[in-house]
């Protein structure tokens, strides 16, 4: 089956409902595990990535998407990994297009490093796309390419500035890290504003083997909140992407700042996400174990009835929410040992 083309399915069902009657109506899938860079919260230095035939084909990936889409899911987010260095993902983000022409998907965005963005901007807009998150972590180019390990700041400004060019909307999704970056966030505030972009400020989570000690990465989000207030004045904002970030609006520059606080004041009461790796593993929850193996489910069968019985079957058992801890010492419970990059960031 060529990507864009519909397997033999029923038409749109009951929506995807949770023991806890929490709609899913958001879907995140990796596209692949690969990245060009590795940030050192997120990945080890020297990564064994997947072998091919693990990862879900795009006709596959698309079959999958259309499956949830036909399901009641209205926004569909592409990670990583960097969903940018996927071969030919163009076509499949294109061919994703065709929910949104009829109505079916709201919204089809992706979360990228920025620094393919210079080649891709303008076709994900022609595509369909018009917002994306840019992951961000430091405006000074000695320390990304300390935090990336190899990557090349500028090369990420200027794609970004290809970006809004374009046309696309950009939030900065910004990982606030004790030691590192504790010393820019009133600066990355103020040039994400000044651009025009909103900012969103994330704790890092206890995900995979790292080279680092996260215990001495981890900064609550409640100092840096307290840090934006003390040069700003912020008063709290309606706005809602569908994520989970609960945002802010600054009234010195009219720009939003986003707070993702999984590990000090979780949000999973009324979480409405589910996430897709890119070898199919569906995982119900991001800090939990638990999860369906889609792509059993893909290549039993060319039609899409027992996919979507595995579909419904695992959201059934979707869990109320996480167990994250990051505790000195302290590995299991609170942690996984999946990496962010396989599960899609």
């Amino acid at each position: 089956m060529q990507v864009g083309q519909d397997a033999k399915a029923a038409p749109t069902e009951a929506p995807l409902i949770d023991p806890f009657g929490r709609h899913v109506s958001y879907l995140r899938v990796s596209v692949t595990d690969r990245c060009d860079l590795r940030c050192v919260y997120c990945m080890a230095e020297n990564m064994s990535f997947l072998p091919k035939k693990e990862v879900l084909s795009l006709e596959e990936l698309d079959r999958l998407c259309s499956a949830f889409v036909r399901r009641g899911v209205k926004r569909l987010r592409l990670t990583g990994g960097e969903p940018l260095v996927r071969k030919n993902i163009i076509s499949f983000i294109r061919a994703m297009g065709r929910h949104l022409d009829s109505g079916a998907l709201q919204e089809l965005t992706l979360t990228t490093n920025g620094t393919q963005l210079h080649r891709f901007a303008h076709e994900l807009y022609d595509c369909g796309v018009r917002r994306i998150n840019v992951s961000l972590d430091t405006l000074d180019a000695e320390k990304f390419h300390e935090v990336t390990r190899w990557g090349n700041l500028q090369k990420v400004l200027d794609g970004i500035k290809v970006a809004k060019d374009a046309g696309l909307k950009i939030k900065i999704n910004c990982v606030a890290l004790k030691g590192f970056n504790d010393d820019e966030l009133l600066d990355l505030v103020a040039w994400s504003h000044g651009d025009g972009h909103d900012i969103t400020f994330i704790e890092t989570m206890p995900m995979g083997e790292i080279d680092g000690d996260r215990n001495e990465q981890f900064l609550s989000l409640a100092q840096v909140r307290e840090r934006i207030a003390s040069r700003y004045s912020l008063s709290a904002s309606s706005h809602v992407t569908g994520g989970p970030a609960r945002y802010e609006r600054i009234a010195e520059t009219g720009g939003r700042v986003g707070f993702i606080t999984p590990m000090s004041h979780n949000f999973c009461e009324s979480c409405n996400r589910v996430r897709v790796t890119c070898t199919g593993q569906l995982y119900l929850c991001l800090g939990q174990d638990d999860r369906a193996d889609l792509r059993a489910a893909l290549r039993a069968s060319e039609a899409d009835d027992v996919l979507e019985a595995a579909i419904e079957a695992a959201v059934a058992r979707k869990p109320m929410g996480h167990d994250f801890v990051i505790e000195r010492g302290v590995n299991t419970p609170g942690s996984v040992s999946r990496h962010m990059s396989v599960t899609g960031g």
